[in-house]
């Protein structure tokens, strides 16, 4: 199992800088997500050649590698030159993954949950366009069902996958969003079996409790989605549970701490959380 961290907290640190930090916190892997100078959230991407190959430098020099690029990009929504945008947007980030050396993206499935049926079919165009340049140039996509996404539960999420049927296109499991999920996690991992390839580990509370008033938000009826991504053990997530299932399920992929509640205390929380899921790791001995 490789540990890698989102240094999304982090962003503020110069890119050429980041893998002497990630290493310095005992991190080995990165998984690289938006930052406003290399892959901005929905926008094309920023960097060139020449900072790929510094940056390339850098992670060699620091012993620390990419484990995956996360972009997050519109490529499901209802309006059809903002799909046609974000598939433009994707090609020049797999090249830029290529030119990086690194054989994993990870996304959301994206789209509108108000509007299912057409946000599938705009899924369904993109990765008609997409899924021949992944398998041409060997990236594995790996996706994940997101609040506020198309696709939410997590079941459904895995069918979805499924439903793509390509030996590169596999499933996300992101911990804090285990209660838009459907709020059992092993259920989840194991109707994914050997296509939960990669995690998303922080915590969060939740807001299902008290009969759906944990979370009071205005104007009633409002569709917002609440979660956190807190450090391990500040919330509700059963980790016990979550690496009992992951030792059942025999898995050997990415798991990426990705806490964005403490940025004041950034450094502390990457190390906290690698110090908890190597405790986990000495009980299931199989999760090395």
């Amino acid at each position: 199992m490789k540990i890698a961290l989102d240094p999304y907290m982090l962003r503020k640190v110069p890119l050429l800088e980041l893998p002497r930090l990630v290493a310095d916190l005992g991190y080995r892997y990165i998984e690289l997500s938006p930052r406003d100078d290399f892959m901005p959230f929905f926008l094309h991407p920023r960097v060139d050649k020449a900072t790929v190959a510094a940056f390339r430098k850098a992670l060699a020099e620091a012993e620390v590698e990419v484990a995956s690029v996360l972009p997050l990009y519109k490529w499901s929504g209802p309006d059809e030159d903002e799909r046609q945008a974000a598939v433009r947007y994707w090609k020049r980030a797999i090249e830029i993954t290529v030119d990086l050396g690194v054989t994993v993206m990870n996304s959301e499935f994206n789209g509108r949950p108000s509007l299912p049926a057409e946000s599938e079919a705009q899924f369904w165009r993109s990765m008609e366009e997409l899924l021949p340049i992944f398998e041409r140039e060997g990236v594995r996509l790996v996706l994940e069902p997101h609040p506020d996404d198309f696709i939410e539960d997590g079941v459904e999420g895995v069918n979805m996958v499924r439903g793509i049927d390509s030996d590169l296109v596999s499933f996300l499991y992101c911990a804090p969003h285990t209660f838009h999920q459907g709020g059992d996690l092993a259920a989840v991992m194991k109707h994914a079996g050997p296509l939960l390839t990669q995690l998303h580990i922080a915590d969060s509370f939740d807001h299902r409790g008290s009969s759906g008033l944990r979370y009071i938000v205005n104007p009633p009826g409002s569709t917002a989605r609440i979660h956190q991504h807190l450090d391990m053990g500040q919330g509700e997530v059963d980790w016990d549970l979550f690496f009992k299932t992951l030792s059942e399920v025999e898995f050997d992929g990415i798991a990426t701490v990705c806490v964005f509640a403490w940025e004041e205390r950034a450094e502390d929380s990457a190390r906290v959380n690698l110090a908890k899921i190597k405790e986990y790791q000495a009980k299931y001995q199989n999760l090395q």
